[in-house]
């Protein structure tokens, strides 16, 4: 570039040298001639004839002509290098741009540029603009009232009762996910682990017919329990549920929720787990948990893990399930939850069927699910002297409806029951005696869908004598953030 400057810069010079000397020409070949003597006066010629020129006039003009077309070629040359520049620094700018527009690709490429996005209960998210990672953070809280009134006196209960904090999103792919949730609400802790992790696995979804998650998380038993907590129409689950559901495990789950490609028709579940249930440390038994769980939803896919059908659906959806499990050599009163045995270990078998139907609004659930433990309890020894653990063996069921009456109001209702078999641990029986069948109902106001909502419920609760029961009234605000 240097040089084509210094070119440009002599060629001006040149140029004007040359142009110096050809206006200095005529004057310096008149002074070359010899001075003339003044000739005599003579007489007028008869008829004047044009002087002719002299020889130095004549190669005078010539030098002049040719020192011209020399100036005009290199005039002609000057502007052909202004031109090249003007180019050479056009090519030089867009070479410039080509090169930051690579950078910046490069930099998305190797997931540089970010992008955060928020909305009311979604949470915030950030997302890689090559989408190889993202993350969402949520919180949910629920507050709630609690009224209960019975022959003998009337209580009351406010608190919050569950806080949630959940992140989940995927790394290096969009096929492989993760999620965490914990939990800090005063009853999500069991009694014997103080360990506030509730979700905790990686997922790769890559394969349709061949999911494989790892970590703690929902047993796919049965529909009910695995149902999402901030969907439910009333404000707590079922009690058969509750009882008789097998919560959550540390174990491998395959899965498919749309299996052969049938439009999400067919979906199945496999679960291997340690059969403890979640936060458990400490040697055990050896004994896995064993689950398998088959869902057909004939008239196609739709979200069947929410209770409600805030969605309206246009068509009809039905999705029919089963799910079997076995639970060896346990050391939870409640297969994977509850009291941890001492004194041994008990076997459990497990059944569960269940259905949800949805329609313009309308919305239908309805579960049988079953528990049985090999032997009525165990017995052994406490600092000598003979002592006795019970397991609970027990079956029940519910059906529960609800209807859409506008964008934002839902009612709900639902009845309830639990039965106990024969030998079991006697605290069951006392809970099927008092508080075996529950039936009530509820309203429900969506200010932000399931994302924040207000609930209130009535259930009236009671066992062999319906006239002993209790009367519990419920307000709650659900929010998610």
């Amino acid at each position: 570039m240097k040089s084509i400057h210094r070119t440009k810069s002599h060629t001006v010079r040149a140029a004007a040298a040359l142009s110096l000397f050809a206006a200095a020409l005529p004057f310096q070949a008149s002074a070359q001639e010899p001075a003339a003597p003044v000739p005599a006066p003579a007489p007028p010629p008869a008829a004047a004839s044009p002087p002719t020129p002299a020889p130095q006039d004549a190669g005078a003009a010539a030098a002049v002509e040719q020192l011209s077309r020399r100036v005009a070629e290199l005039e002609q040359q000057q502007r052909a290098l202004e031109e090249r520049l003007a180019a050479e620094r056009r090519a030089a700018a867009e070479a410039e741009k080509e090169a930051g527009a690579r950078q910046e690709q490069a930099a998305k490429d190797k997931g540089g540029v970010v992008k955060v996005t928020a909305a009311p209960g979604k949470g915030f998210t950030v997302r890689t603009a090559d989408d190889s990672f993202s993350s969402t953070i949520r919180a949910r809280v629920q507050i709630r009232e609690t009224i209960t009134h019975t022959a003998e006196d009337d209580t009351n209960e406010i608190n919050v009762k569950t806080v949630r904090l959940t992140t989940s999103g995927h790394v290096l792919s969009p096929d492989l996910k993760y999620s965490v949730q914990l939990a800090f609400g005063g009853n999500d802790f069991e009694k014997d682990s103080a360990s506030p992790v509730f979700d905790a696995f990686v997922e790769y979804t890559g394969i349709r017919d061949l999911n494989v998650r790892v970590g703690q998380f929902f047993v796919p038993f049965d529909r009910a329990r695995t149902t999402r907590e901030f969907t439910l129409q009333l404000v707590d689950r079922q009690i058969a549920v509750r009882e008789l559901t097998l919560d959550r495990d540390v174990g491998l789950m395959l899965s498919s929720p749309d299996l052969f490609g049938l439009g999400g028709r067919l979906s199945y579940n496999l679960f291997v787990g340690g059969g403890e249930g979640r936060n458990r440390f400490g040697g055990q038994q050896h004994g896995p948990l064993a689950v398998a769980r088959l869902s057909f939803r004939p008239f196609g896919a739709f979200d069947d893990d929410q209770e409600g059908d805030l969605s309206r659906e246009a068509k009809p959806r039905l999705a029919v399930g089963v799910g079997g499990g076995y639970n060896h050599q346990t050391n939870r009163q409640n297969s994977t939850y509850g009291a941890t045995l001492s004194l041994g270990a008990a076997d459990y078998l497990h059944g569960a069927a269940d259905l949800v139907f949805k329609y313009a609004g309308f919305s239908l659930s309805a579960e049988a699910v079953a528990r049985h433990a090999a032997k009525d309890s165990i017995e052994g020894e406490v600092d000598g002297a003979p002592a006795r653990e019970w397991a609970r063996s027990g079956y029940g069921y519910f059906v529960q409806s609800g209807f859409l009456l506008t964008e934002r109001v839902e009612i709900a209702a639902r009845w309830d029951q639990i039965f106990a078999e024969s030998g079991t641990d006697p605290k069951l029986v006392e809970l099927v005696d008092t508080q075996g069948k529950q039936v009530g109902g509820g309203l429900n106001y969506y200010l932000n869908g399931y994302a924040l909502k207000l609930q209130g419920d009535y259930f009236y609760i009671f066992g062999k004598d319906a006239s002993e029961g209790r009367h519990v009234g419920r307000l709650q605000l659900d929010a998610t953030f």
